[in-house]
């Protein structure tokens, strides 16, 4: 559920901006709905439409990381841990 669904925001688009007025979140509902969220510099990290497109380039956690590197070596697949 998103922030505006939350809150039933009914009139878009939908915006939170920082104490210096900053956009740090933004949802759209034009009939192509959008979901946007930035860092405290601006800068766009998560961007999601109505069908289902995703770009992610939040911070990752450090367990993130390591889950990702697991992966990559081929030690989880499928969120399945193959080899201890």
């Amino acid at each position: 559920m998103t922030i505006a669904q939350q809150l039933k925001i009914k009139e878009f688009p939908f915006q939170i901006k920082d104490s210096k007025g900053k956009e740090i979140y933004l949802e759209n509902s034009n009939g192509y709905w959008e979901k946007r969220k930035y860092d405290s510099n601006g800068n766009q990290i998560y961007w999601e439409n109505s069908n289902g497109a995703i770009i992610d380039n939040r911070p990752k956690t450090e367990i993130q990381k390591a889950i990702e590197l697991l992966e990559k070596e081929g030690l989880i697949v499928d969120g399945k841990i193959l080899k201890l």
